[in-house]
């Protein structure tokens, strides 16, 4: 047993401790509370002692596309094109080595826990890449394996045929902290056959779901009119698209995709009543402000989406179209994205992003009975922050302090069920 202390723990489930402790049993967290408190009650549990820094629970990135970091930098040459992007991606995608991917899926995985996160929701085309980089690096979450390009409903039948025996395949490699689903990839590049397939095959074997959704004008253009960057993209493709004439998310409610429950990423282009639809539905959010505004696709409504209920945890999507995986600093341009919304109504908090930081992607992805927040019973998946820098001095409100002041380079040690995975000397400065 051993119990960690600094100068403020943050439960996210109740106010912030000053001068607070967590103790811990093997991967369980046994108590939190102030140092007093919890070195009385677990006198014999060893103590270690980060004096000016922050435990919280470990953060959740709930979008993101880990075997995609060997092209960090490689697209930020076509980002002002979605198409160009999705081309050049796939085209670079190919050239690397089933060893290559497995790699870029370590290294993201490696710098994912040096920053603080602790769980993944990761889309994956080689699936196996994000379970292996999981395992490899101690990490939990759910890999999505995702389709191919598959809009023809002339092959529905076969794609969800090999689709299917890639998640067979892929379910064998679950452990108690790496779990799979299904990513069906989007509205434009999944045909409507295909999604009621993975639909059914979702409901009927309680897998998890995770969709791109409502990402760009471009999909709504090619959803409420079959005009557009997509529609093009599927005429070249010799392709006929028969527009549904609706919104992507009535179209997925349409198709019984909603009705799974799925985690929806990015949802930029939501209507009041995409937003009503989806909370109605239980469905949940991936809410990846930078990856958005780098592709210059829009604000989604944060705000309108906490204020609706709906479960929302923060993705930081892949870093060929965001650059780093930092859950702090998503959370401070969350909060300022919101904050400089057109159709904002109060001030998104520190304390709300933080929330969505954790909580709210344990949420999004079904774990929040075992991860999320510092509570007796949970598991022990914790992130400690250091507060030594000189950017962060003087601390009036903590929360502030670590959104607004702070970054994953602060990060001083990530457990997951009570292991550390990462540590970072304290003698750095």
């Amino acid at each position: 047993m051993k119990i960690l202390t600094a100068d403020y723990v943050l439960p996210i489930s109740s106010e912030p401790i000053p001068s607070g402790a967590v103790a811990i049993d093997a991967d369980k967290i046994v108590g939190v509370g102030s140092q007093d408190e919890i070195t009385a009650n677990f006198a014999d549990a060893d103590v270690e002692e980060f004096g000016k820094a922050a435990i919280l629970p470990g953060f959740v990135n709930c979008h993101s596309h880990l075997e995609l970091t060997a092209l960090r930098g490689a697209l930020d040459d076509v980002e002002h094109d979605f198409k160009a992007w999705l081309l050049k991606a796939t085209a670079l995608r190919a050239e690397l080595s089933d060893d290559d991917i497995i790699q870029s899926a370590i290294d993201g995985a490696r710098e994912g826990a040096a920053a603080g996160v602790t769980c993944f929701g990761d889309i994956g085309r080689f699936g196996h890449a994000g379970v292996a980089a999981l395992k490899e690096v101690g990490l939990r979450g759910i890999v999505f394996q995702e389709t191919e390009f598959s809009p023809d409903n002339a092959t529905a039948d076969d794609d969800f045929r090999k689709l299917g025996e890639k998640f067979e395949k892929l379910k064998e490699e679950e452990t108690e902290l790496v779990k799979v689903g299904l990513s069906p990839h989007s509205p434009y590049t999944v045909g409507s056959r295909l999604f009621e397939l993975i639909a059914q095959y979702s409901i009927i074997n309680g897998v998890s779901l995770s969709i791109h959704a409502a990402e760009s004008s471009d999909e709504e253009d090619l959803l409420q009119r079959g005009e557009g960057l997509f529609s093009e993209f599927a005429s070249r493709a010799g392709l006929e698209w028969d527009s549904p004439h609706c919104t992507p998310i009535e179209y997925l409610e349409r198709l019984g995709l909603l009705s799974t429950r799925p985690l929806l990423a990015h949802c930029v282009t939501v209507s009041d009543s995409d937003i009503r639809k989806i909370k109605s539905n239980g469905a949940k959010i991936a809410h990846c402000p930078k990856s958005n505004a780098k592709f210059g696709h829009g604000y989604a409504p944060l705000e309108k989406f906490l204020d609706a209920g709906i479960s929302v945890g923060l993705g930081s999507d892949s870093v060929a179209s965001n650059n780093i995986c930092d859950m702090l600093e998503e959370s401070r341009f969350a909060a300022l994205v919101a904050r400089n919304h057109p159709d904002r109504k109060r001030f998104i908090t520190a304390r709300d992003v933080l929330k969505s930081a954790t909580l709210g992607g344990a949420k999004a992805l079904g774990r929040e009975s075992l991860i999320g927040t510092l509570e007796p019973g949970k598991q022990a998946d914790i992130a400690v922050i250091s507060l030594d820098h000189l950017a962060q001095q003087p601390i009036y409100d903590i929360e502030a302090a670590l959104v607004f002041s702070s970054c994953g380079r602060d990060v001083l040690t990530s457990t997951v069920a009570g292991r550390d995975i990462y540590q970072l000397s304290r003698n750095r400065h």
